[in-house]
């Protein structure tokens, strides 16, 4: 169940943004500062999914 819990918040925050206010502001900060956000936040979610499920055991 503590697994479990990073990965509902992850979901509930991701389906109640707002895309379109999100996608609005990129437009208008412009395209590098865009991509930069796109970059960090394909990072953020590889980093959580990493941490969620115990990323690499050794």
């Amino acid at each position: 169940m503590k697994k479990l819990m990073p990965l509902t918040l992850i979901t509930l925050l991701a389906t109640t943004f707002s895309s379109c206010g999100l996608i609005e502001g990129i437009f208008k900060a412009g395209m590098w500062t865009g991509i930069i956000i796109v970059v960090l936040g394909i990072a953020l979610v590889v980093w959580l999914v990493a941490k969620v499920f115990g990323g690499r055991k050794d």
